[in-house]
């Protein structure tokens, strides 16, 4: 999910390849486009520049992106949720070199996304069509140096993908010094995020979470980024990038963490629900 676009869109380029789904230009870069679902914004690509990210909380995928190896080493890399193919556009073009695999559920937008957004052929980049669950569970161990778990149904998380079975299967393909990273969203009270972090720390001993102030109070509805890998995390350099972030961010870690979790249990796959709706009138 990303912050509203129409305002920064012309009708008249505006339309609908599949039903629910709208790929809409934008009005202030050439050549760059919004995928929403259902009215909700999940992309947006700049086809000329995949390396400007519109989304701040894209951008803070991008970061754990750009630390997981050292600046231009290629990497393995799996996205659960392709939408747009945004990360994945940028780990081609920071990374040349990339092995990456990316899964959808919705074989008309991939279809649709390889037509309209074609990507650069060069990259070494396979999508299929699949329900994410059970294609990271197909997966071999040890096989992926990042993964980007940035799955939703319109504007919510499905709960199969939220539950403590779901992040075991992630740790088992995760190599040990690579990163998992997930997109929650959120608001108010942050019971789902917290519950999140509860989970993916009941499986993987390391985990920080960025957010921007206003969503990690309570304030708004948003986006919150986990990082979690088997071994110590870059906190210094994520939380660095954060902060400098446009739109800027914090991250939170260790002591601070334990207490935003605090009396949150981890979600198995019998109690799971979907993440919360955002708010009717946010987009």
């Amino acid at each position: 999910m990303g912050r509203r676009v129409r305002d920064r869109v012309e009708p008249e380029e505006e339309f609908s390849a599949v039903p629910g789904v709208d790929l809409l230009a934008d009005a202030d870069r050439p050549n760059s486009w919004f995928l929403l679902v259902e009215g909700t914004p999940q992309s947006h690509v700049d086809l000329s520049d995949p390396g400007y990210l519109d989304f701040s909380y894209v951008r803070r995928i991008a970061h754990a992106v750009d630390l997981v190896a050292p600046e231009g080493e290629p990497v393995e890399a799996m996205h659960l949720g392709a939408g747009a193919l945004t990360v994945a556009r940028y780990v081609a073009h920071r990374r040349p070199g990339s092995r990456q695999r990316a899964v959808d559920v919705d074989a008309a937008l991939v279809e649709m996304v390889r037509r309209r957004l074609p990507w650069d052929r060069r990259a070494q980049l396979r999508v299929g069509v699949g329900d994410a669950r059970d294609w990271i569970a197909a997966r071999h161990g040890s096989s992926a140096d990042l993964i980007v778990s940035d799955v939703f149904a319109g504007a919510r998380t499905p709960a199969r993908l939220t539950s403590a079975e779901f992040y075991t299967e992630a740790a088992r393909v995760l190599r040990p010094g690579g990163f998992l990273v997930v997109n929650v969203g959120d608001g108010y009270a942050l019971k789902h995020t917290r519950a999140q972090v509860a989970t993916a720390r009941s499986v993987l001993p390391h985990v920080v979470m960025t957010a921007e102030p206003g969503v990690l109070r309570g304030r708004r509805f948003g986006n919150l980024v986990l990082v979690a890998g088997h071994r110590p995390l870059p906190v210094g350099e994520l939380g660095r990038l954060a902060h400098r972030d446009p739109e800027m961010a914090r991250l939170v870690e260790g002591e601070d963490l334990d207490r935003f979790v605090s009396g949150h249990s981890p979600v198995r796959d019998a109690d799971a629900v979907d993440s919360p709706a955002p708010p009717t009138d946010i987009f």
